[in-house]
């Protein structure tokens, strides 16, 4: 199996001047011997002959049953979205080990969701959540602090009112907008080789968080956009990002979250939206959710998941966050609509 060098068990150091000697994966070091990959890469040889060492050890890996694949999964645990339906449609949220890409025009609420993750992933494990740690990749400078603030708040009111037992009133004695807060942790990135270098570093990052279970990149496209000239460069560059992503997810056992924008793509004489960066980027992501709008309302739909049937949900953005549409809002949805808002 190929993996990015940058995911090898290496010091940051090593994999920097691999990356910079072009050796972008651990195929690309077979066939060679300490004392040429030394010299190519300008490390010492004993640097080289652990290089070579994890390479090998990334290549292949003990056989293990399809039940034990189950299991893990479920050990993994989900992300929930405070959207009951959306979460249903998922099987329990933003699943933990995969790459999970949203996409939508802008104003939908892909950022919304995005932030409504990085406090929802922090809810305790008495209340059914992981109570993990999250990385937060701004590519658009689109964070909003005093949005998540708000989101946070709403997350400890919510926690308190279902508090039963000693443990759950325990857990809120820490569960707090200020440890929310402490817990996430903002990387702003301006084009795609910052992008790329935080993300190369990001193995060691996690080595030393053992809590963190979420990454959000919001958004992937926008740090692209300036190659639209250069796309076989473009290509080369997302498809080494899908796999390092991919690899961080599995390797490390957390959820990855991406956001995608959306561009015009013309068929058949016709025009039609689908997501950004191309159908081989489509492969990267195990799960694809597209938020758009219908007339008024915002619609999730899964479009891409094997695990999942397709679905689609109405869901709303409030003062407290990502929810469930109003139920009469729900009932009115499924009635043929014969007239425009009022």
């Amino acid at each position: 199996m190929r993996r990015p060098v940058s995911s090898l068990n290496l010091s940051t150091s090593v994999k920097v001047k691999l990356l910079r000697a072009g050796f972008q994966f651990s195929t690309d070091l077979q066939n060679l011997d300490p004392e040429h990959l030394s010299a190519e890469a300008s490390i010492s040889q004993q640097e080289a002959l652990e290089a070579l060492q994890a390479a090998r050890t990334g290549e292949g890996g003990a056989s293990v049953t399809a039940l034990e694949l189950l299991q893990k999964e479920e050990e993994f645990g989900s992300i929930v979205t405070f959207s009951s339906r959306l979460d249903e449609a998922l099987g329990g949220g933003i699943p933990v080990g995969k790459v999970t890409e949203i996409c939508g025009a802008p104003g939908v609420g892909k950022t919304q969701l995005c932030m409504q993750l990085a406090v929802d992933v922090q809810v305790p494990p008495c209340f059914g959540g992981l109570g993990g740690q999250v990385i937060f990749v701004d590519t658009e400078g689109s964070f909003q602090l005093q949005r998540v603030v708000d989101l946070a708040g709403a997350a400890v009111r919510h926690c308190s009112l279902l508090a039963e037992d000693e443990e759950q009133h325990v857990a809120m004695t820490t569960f707090s907008v200020e440890t929310i807060l402490s817990n996430i942790f903002l990387v702003r990135c301006r084009d795609y080789v910052e992008l790329l270098a935080e993300l190369h570093l990001l193995p060691d990052f996690l080595r030393d968080r053992p809590k963190l279970r979420l990454l959000v990149v919001d958004s992937v496209a926008f740090p692209f956009l300036r190659l639209h000239d250069d796309l076989s460069q473009r290509t080369r560059l997302l498809q080494g990002l899908g796999l390092q992503l991919i690899a961080t997810a599995t390797r490390h056992s957390i959820a990855v979250v991406i956001t995608n924008h959306m561009t015009t793509r013309l068929r058949g004489g016709q025009s039609q939206l689908v997501p950004a960066l191309g159908d081989i980027w489509g492969h990267a992501p195990s799960i694809r959710l597209l938020l758009q709008w219908e007339e008024s309302r915002r619609l999730a739909s899964i479009v891409k998941s094997p695990g999942h049937m397709d679905a689609t949900v109405q869901y709303q953005i409030t003062c407290e966050g990502f929810r469930d549409a109003d139920q009469s809002e729900q009932l009115q949805s499924k009635q043929p609509r014969i007239q425009t808002d009022q």
